[in-house]
């Protein structure tokens, strides 16, 4: 009996340091979680939310009545939500992990963003939002909803325009010279896609504010970055699949202007022959990313936006132009760009232990030297 007892007594002794420990181990893991996290994963979700907004098109009301935008039509309504509810539940977990990380490691958040890579990447997540938004299967413009979010969304872009491009043209250390690389492009693409709702809004001179923005430091950004193109070395080696934005910027243009003029007029065309010619010359030079692809990185997924955005805009041309080369381009880049994206899927599921690395080039970034000019 007094044994019983004692062991009893002696009970809760045993447990409280094995519940400790577990606390402690689930700490640990989030903690590990958190300090190699940064915003450069929310290129997953871009890449999923431009998807979103690709399929919606697709599927939705045309006039082109070709046989390959007839069977894209028989694209099932579920599977076009599903794809949407999965991009939406990766965002809504990146954005929770990001708001967790702002809150017990400020300091990692606040090198992002001073650093001239990392911060270009805090505009990922409201472009993806943005992007989710106008693919929603459920909210339509020109509701108050609509409006509210764009709102919610759109602001943080400005903010960071701000702060971004006053650096460019004011005095202090972060002239565009010093500063300017692939993902400063990122910028770009938001003030565009916010332009891109916008219109869809009816809203044409938020979306003329928003385009002129935009275009004009995207001609500035893309002459200093022709001047140093061969200025790689100043991100790593493992980034350099954020050369594929060069073709982004301009796709995502083409479709703000038609969104903005209603029509995919000569300005689109011009604007989608240069995100074509774009493409195809860093196609044509498999060696710029031969040392990014010997391992798996989430990197990778910048790939897949550029990709996914360029053959939405290959969607609109040929339905202006209605000729068999178009929709014959139209279908490569549609498959090309489903089949990158489907592969990184894939891959990333099948290596989740490489997604944190310790050696990850942007979780890093801030021990990184600034190649001077």
């Amino acid at each position: 009996m007094i044994r019983s007892m004692a062991s009893q007594r002696s009970q809760p002794e045993v447990n409280t340091p094995q519940s400790s420990r577990f606390t402690d181990r689930i700490k640990r893991s989030l903690s590990s979680i958190l300090t190699k996290f940064h915003a450069g994963y929310f290129r997953i979700s871009l890449s999923l939310g431009g998807q979103a907004l690709l399929w919606k098109t697709l599927i939705g009301p045309t006039h082109d009545k070709s046989t390959l935008r007839h069977l894209v039509h028989k694209f099932h309504p579920t599977a076009f939500l599903v794809l949407w509810s999965f991009a939406l539940f990766i965002l809504i977990l990146l954005s929770l992990l990001y708001i967790l990380r702002c809150l017990f490691y400020f300091k990692m958040v606040k090198a992002e963003f001073l650093h001239h890579v990392g911060v270009n990447y805090l505009f990922a997540p409201w472009i993806s939002w943005l992007l989710l938004l106008q693919s929603a299967p459920f909210a339509t413009p020109k509701t108050t909803s609509y409006y509210v979010l764009w709102w919610f969304f759109a602001v943080p872009v400005v903010a960071l325009d701000v702060k971004i491009y006053g650096q460019w043209f004011t005095k202090g250390k972060k002239f565009l010279s010093t500063v300017a690389n692939p993902t400063s492009q990122i910028s770009v693409i938001g003030n565009l896609v916010g332009a891109l709702a916008a219109a869809s809004m009816g809203w044409k001179e938020s979306a003329v504010c928003l385009f002129s923005l935009g275009m004009v430091h995207y001609l500035v950004l893309l002459v200093t970055l022709y001047q140093r193109f061969s200025g790689s070395d100043r991100i790593p080696a493992m980034l350099r699949p954020v050369f594929f934005l060069f073709f982004a910027a301009p796709s995502v243009a083409s479709l703000a202007w038609e969104s903005i003029t209603g029509a995919f007029d000569i300005a689109s065309k011009m604007l989608f022959f240069l995100s074509l010619f774009l493409f195809i010359s860093l196609v044509c030079r498999p060696a710029l990313f031969r040392r990014s692809m010997r391992r798996f990185n989430v990197a990778w997924w910048a790939y897949s936006f550029p990709l996914t955005i360029l053959a939405l805009a290959s969607t609109e041309y040929a339905e202006e132009v209605k000729g068999s080369i178009a929709h014959l381009l139209m279908l490569l880049l549609l498959a090309l760009s489903v089949l990158v994206s489907l592969g990184l899927t894939i891959f990333t599921l099948l290596n989740t232990r490489m997604l944190l690395p310790d050696n990850d080039p942007i979780s890093t970034l801030h021990h990184l030297p600034t190649v001077s000019p």
